[in-house]
C-alpha cells in the first residue's frame, strides 16, 4: 500500500472538503482518505493511480499536486 500527499487548492469551507475526498475515495484502489481543510491537504492511502487521484480533484472543480509524503 502507498500513501500519497496532495496539496489542494480553492478548497474554502467544509463543502469543499467533502466534496474532494468523496471524489478521492471514488477513485478505484483508495483504502482511505483525509482532508486537510486548514493544511489544503489530502492524504490517500491504497493502490490508486496518482493521475487518477488529481483527475478526480479536478474533475471537482479544484486544483491538485503531488507533495512529498
Amino acid at each position: 500500500m502507498q500513501t500519497h500527499l496532495l496539496g489542494i487548492t480553492g478548497m474554502t469551507c467544509g463543502h469543499c472538503s467533502r466534496a474532494v475526498s468523496n471524489a478521492l475515495a471514488a477513485v478505484p484502489g483508495v483504502a482511505s482518505v483525509h482532508v486537510d481543510l486548514d493544511r489544503k491537504e489530502a492524504r490517500v492511502e491504497g493502490d490508486a493511480d496518482l493521475a487518477a487521484l488529481l483527475r478526480a480533484v479536478a474533475s471537482e472543480g479544484y486544483g491538485a499536486e503531488a507533495l512529498a509524503a
